[in-house]
């Protein structure tokens, strides 16, 4: 140990010898302790050294950074002279090294010493203070003031952080000046192999074409390893196989995975799991190491031919099949997937060819063998085909080892099946003549029973074919004949079935189609194609031609048949207009006179006869209508009627049904408001002609006073329809009719007119059916309480009062009744 610093100071005076005189520095002393060294303190020492020559070899590479140092010392020194008038010469300064080493994941009870910090202002006095700042400082590393001993107090972890950047720098302990610029170090975490492989990316999955050739790559998988790569064998990995030999190898320096046998089979072994292991320290026992798994799946190639499990197939088919039926299925195994164990099938030879076909099922990969065209137990009974199947895609690495086909028989056995009749031809055409009679015969349709049996036939018309029944057949020997005659201008073609029964047996039966064409005749007269007047102008010169006329014929016409025009005998020799048949089934009308007069004839009617020429030849005669029309002098047709010569001038027809047409509107209007004007409203409540409330009641007679109680009966005030408990209204629809309440209401003959009044004001108020509130209520009470009292002279009998009625005495007769009252009132009063 004491030689290992001997050399450490040695290499310290080096250091000052090769960088010359300086002023005064901080030196940097470290310890190195190197990783894999064990508990050899000979070789720790060694490799101490070793650093301190590095790192000394470094700083002395780093003249700008002393220069600068220097370039300022030299600057601060000329400011002293200046000042001072003296000449200052430059103190020496001494650089070790920049860097520290130490090792990671340390776990002794005392914290390591990284290194020692010594400035040469230091005279060992206590004067001078070391100060550390950086990375992890008072943290992780502490430094000794008085010494300059710097400790790494934490367990370091140089996969966290790889290197502390600090900086050291020299002060008065008293005042806190810097006595020296700071200096700035590297403290390096020194790697060990604390961190086994890893693979980040497993579990693996791989894929391989099966018969693959020994040594294809599978894949290539990789593990990291945390540890310094730069340093030592920590991070340097070798490959190896645990699990998977000997089908598989791994390649130690890259993992690349290879296959290790020929000719692997998929359909005997699909998938292999494999084990890779990673190992540090280049594979050397101690070091630490990772496993992944690697899932190996053969892929599918076409090195498997199609077999058929057996060489003859037996099938059997009803002759009663129809084309396209299905006759049986047949597969050939193939072991391959996908595209690869695709199978086609063809019949390659065999008595069968054109009866069946054969066709590739692609979700079974079967071959599907199918009926062509129908089968006949009675012409043959028995086929015999030879199938072929063959791979859809071969492997042309694989093509020796073909072929890639195979072929098996396939025998197919015709069934008898009772078979319904069979007609001679699949379809049937007849023609009959129009008008032809009932009766007449059409054709004849044929069908036999092709079973062994031969049983008979019977024939019969479905009327769903023949609704009208124009047809009849035969039941025994299959004769068409009409029912009545037929117009081949109604329907031309009659398309009927006729169905063939077997008698016995299953009674089964098939239909025909029978195509009937109804053949024309010549019993259709011919007519003018369209019906429209020709117009003619009154101012028209003679031989003008005003109008090509056609005709048309229900009947069929012939070859090279054509109509024939001819004007009727009966007017063959007018003077108006003439006709020239064209021959090609027109003809041309012309005028023979010169002008024409609206007054006097507005209309011509010129019969024509038109003949067909057919056999026999028919004829019609259809009547022209030619209508004379105003014109002006370019032939234009201005109008074409009468009317507007007898109509005043100025207006037309139209006008005037114009004019008429608003008169009746204007008149109907009018009607319809006098007519609502007159309509009389109805009341909201409906009251009956016998309410008294509503009418006026003359008496003859002047009432008995307040003492005639009989003189009018006040159960007439009551309302007829009030004592049911409502009043109707017209103007709304009662949802609710509330009955009657039980309460006091006064008989019919009672005299208490204030309790009644009270009463039909309680019931109005409180009934939902009576009028608005805001509706008049008439009643027959004047009230009581008036600070102005009565105006009625019934009471003036009771009261107080000063004058004198004696003047009615003089009235007449017709106060007789009113002097006595208050006269006879006035002397009692006296009398008393």
């Amino acid at each position: 140990m004491s030689n290992c610093i001997k050399q450490n100071q040695r290499i310290r005076t080096q250091a000052h010898v090769q960088e010359g005189p300086e002023e005064g520095g901080i030196a940097l002393v470290g310890r190195q302790q190197a990783a894999g060294c064990g508990r050899d303190w000979d070789c720790r020492c060694s490799l101490m050294c070793l650093g301190t020559v590095l790192c000394s070899a470094v700083a002395a590479s780093a003249p700008l950074e002393h220069s600068h140092h220097r370039r300022l010392s030299l600057h601060r020194h000329r400011e002293r002279t200046g000042k001072e008038g003296q000449v200052l010469h430059r103190s020496k300064r001494g650089w070790v090294w920049n860097q520290f080493f130490v090792i990671e994941e340390y776990t002794g009870p005392d914290p390591v010493l990284v290194g020692r910090l010594h400035s040469d202002v230091d005279a060992g006095d206590g004067n001078c203070k070391y100060i550390l700042s950086g990375e992890g400082a008072g943290t992780i590393f502490v430094i000794d003031d008085k010494t300059g001993n710097i400790h790494a107090t934490k367990t370091l972890d140089r996969e966290e952080q790889a290197q502390y950047t600090l900086t050291a720098q020299a002060v008065d302990r008293d005042t806190n000046k810097p006595l020296e610029p700071p200096s700035e170090f590297i403290v390096k975490v020194q790697d060990i192999n604390d961190n086994p492989p890893e693979f980040l990316h497993g579990p693996y999955y791989a894929r391989v074409p099966e018969m693959s050739n020994v040594g294809t790559s599978v894949m290539q998988v990789t593990a990291t390893d945390a540890d310094d790569p730069t340093y030592g064998n920590s991070a340097r990995l070798v490959y190896s196989i645990l699990q998977g030999q000997p089908y598989f190898s791994v390649e130690p320096q890259t993992g690349i995975i290879r296959t290790a046998l020929p000719n692997m089979d998929r359909e005997a072994r699909q998938e292999y799991d494999v084990v890779i292991q990673a190992k540090d320290m280049g594979g050397h026992m101690g070091g630490l190491s990772g496993t992944t798994e690697v899932k190996i799946t053969l892929t599918d190639v076409n090195d498997n031919p199609p077999k058929f499990p057996q060489s003859v197939y037996a099938m059997s088919v009803s002759e009663d099949k129809v084309s396209g039926e299905e006759v049986g299925r047949l597969k050939a195994k193939d072991p391959d997937l996908g595209e690869n164990g695709l199978v086609s099938y063809r019949f390659i030879e065999g008595d069968g060819m054109t009866v069946f076909e054969i066709t590739t099922d692609t979700d079974t990969r079967e071959g599907v063998i199918k009926l062509r065209k129908p089968v006949d137990f009675e012409t043959k009974r028995a086929y015999t085909l030879r199938v072929e199947a063959t791979n859809t895609h071969v492997d042309p690495r694989f093509i020796a080892w073909g072929p890639y086909k195979d072929t098996a028989t396939v025998k197919v056995m015709v069934e008898d099946a009772d078979e319904p009749p069979a007609f001679m031809a699949t379809s049937y055409g007849f023609e009959v003549e129009e008008n032809a009679p009932d009766g007449t015969v059409v054709g004849r349709v044929h069908a036999k029973d092709t079973d062994v049996a031969n049983n008979p036939v019977r024939y019969m018309i479905p009327r769903y074919t023949d609704v009208e029944q124009f047809f009849s057949v035969g039941p025994e020997d299959g004769i068409i004949k009409t029912t009545r005659p037929l117009d081949r201008e109604t329907l031309p073609w009659h398309n009927i079935s006729v169905s063939a029964t077997e008698i016995g047996g299953h009674h089964q039966d098939t239909k025909v189609r029978v195509n009937i064409k109804v053949k024309d005749v010549n019993d259709n007269a011919p007519e003018f194609a369209t019906q429209n007047e020709i117009l003619v102008c009154e101012n028209v010169s003679p031989g003008k031609l005003i109008e090509t006329v056609s005709a048309v014929d229900k009947d069929e016409m012939a070859h090279r048949q054509y109509f024939h025009f001819s004007i009727a005998p009966e007017v063959v020799n007018n003077q108006n207009f003439s006709l020239k048949d064209n021959r090609d089934s027109t003809a041309s009308i012309y005028v023979t006179r010169r002008g024409f007069s609206r007054m006097t004839q507005d209309v011509y009617f010129l019969p024509i006869e038109i003949n067909d020429n057919g056999i026999p030849p028919m004829s019609s005669t259809n009547t022209l209508t030619i209508r004379v029309c105003s014109c002006d002098s370019k032939d234009t047709i201005l109008s074409c009627n009468v009317e507007p010569y007898i109509l005043p001038a100025g207006l037309s027809t139209g006008a005037l049904i114009a004019i008429l047409a608003c008169i009746v509107i204007l008149l109907a209007i009018v009607v319809l408001f006098v007519a609502l004007r007159r309509q009389k409203k109805e009341p909201l409540i409906v009251f009956e002609e016998e309410d008294i409330r509503e009418n006026i009641i003359t008496y003859d007679d002047e009432g008995g006073g307040e003492e005639d109680t009989e003189a009018f009966d006040i159960a007439t005030l009551q309302n007829p329809d009030g004592a049911n408990g409502f009043l109707p209204r017209k103007d709304i629809k009662p949802e609710l009719q509330y009955p009657m309440r039980p309460g006091g209401r006064p008989v019919a003959n009672s005299v208490d007119v204030d309790d009644f009044i009270k009463t039909r004001i309680t019931d109005a108020d409180n009934d939902p059916t009576a009028p608005p509130y805001d509706s008049i209520q008439i009643y027959g009470y004047e009230g009581r309480g008036s600070i102005a009292g009565s105006l009625s002279s019934l009471e003036s009998v009771t009261t107080d009062s000063d004058l004198d009625y004696d003047y009615l005495q003089s009235w007449g007769p017709r106060f007789k009744k009113l002097a006595d009252l208050y006269g006879t009132k006035d002397s009692a009063d006296d009398n008393s």
